[in-house]
């Protein structure tokens, strides 16, 4: 049975960092290209970072530009999102995801492209 399992949310003040893991579990995704995505209160979930299976460039949404970063560890299975000065917008529900077809060249942005999910760790930041 395959399991994402996301950690490392909570709650912060504005200006500090998090840095959230999700482990997978039931089978290897070191050919898959994995992400982040998040969801605010009543609104829909929208892309955050991702990473490619082979390394190389990483996209991130406009919003979390030069202040996050995405990255992976094939030998533990585990996505990371190293979140550093973050600000109340940034309050959500972050889900780690994985490409539903492996040796992709192409890193998606669309949830639709991505089979497997988290629950979620929700990420609070106050002023």
């Amino acid at each position: 049975q395959v399991r994402l399992v996301e950690s490392g949310g909570g709650l912060v003040q504005a200006g500090n960092s998090l840095r959230l893991s999700c482990e997978a579990s039931g089978r290897t995704f070191s050919v898959h290209n994995m992400g982040w995505f998040r969801q605010a209160p009543g609104k829909d979930r929208e892309f955050v970072a991702a990473v490619s299976w082979r390394g190389g460039a990483t996209p991130y949404a406009d919003s979390v530009k030069g202040r996050f970063t995405c990255s992976r560890d094939n030998a533990k299975n585990t996505l990371y999102l190293q979140m550093n000065n973050l600000k109340p917008e940034d309050t959500a529900v972050y889900y780690c995801a994985v490409s539903t077809l492996a040796y992709r060249t192409f890193i998606s942005m669309e949830q639709r492209d991505y089979g497997y999910w988290g629950q979620g760790t929700q990420v609070t930041v106050s002023t």
